[in-house]
């Protein structure tokens, strides 16, 4: 019952303490955690996860709708399918690790991706997220949130693998 109600802290403290610091709020009651590994670098990786004005390109149902430059503690707005969600950019390190704290509903999360450069210019993409507030896992469960970052991180890999490489292997 505890985690049905469970509210999390404040979007302040959640944005300052948690997604500024790289973590999502472990305690909520909504947590998933996917990974895929790209035949791209990670400045390759972050080229196309940080143009977030390009989304709608290769990731079905992502649509910004204001968006200022791409900082930490600056905001934007944007939409998956017909749901609109107000952030505010967390981390901000090229190559390493995109983090936003944000409102949908008026339930509280922290998204957060992080690049590993792995061997044969190979990168693991891990996307985390935290989902808080009252009821929310009635209405938004761990196995929705977990597809939905699945769908995200199978369009990633595939806009990768359509362009070209920035830098051929040597046979």
């Amino acid at each position: 019952m505890r985690k049905l109600l469970y509210r999390g802290p404040s979007l302040a403290t959640l944005h300052a303490d948690y997604a500024a610091c790289g973590r999502i709020d472990t305690e909520a009651p909504v947590t998933s955690e996917s990974g895929v590994v790209v035949d791209a670098t990670p400045a390759q990786v972050w080229e196309v996860m940080s143009d977030l004005g390009n989304w709608p390109s290769w990731a079905p149902g992502y649509e910004v709708l204001e968006l200022g430059e791409v900082t930490p503690g600056a905001a934007f707005r944007w939409r998956l399918g017909s749901v609109r969600i107000t952030s505010r950019f967390a981390v901000v390190a090229p190559g390493r690790e995109l983090t936003w704290s944000g409102v949908v509903f008026g339930y509280k999360a922290v998204d957060q991706q992080v690049l590993q450069a792995l061997p044969g210019g190979r990168t693991r993409v891990t996307m985390r997220e935290s989902l808080a507030g009252p009821f929310v896992s009635l209405l938004f469960g761990v196995d929705r949130l977990r597809a939905g970052h699945e769908r995200y991180l199978n369009a990633l890999a595939a806009e990768l693998a359509r362009r070209p490489a920035a830098h051929p292997r040597a046979g």
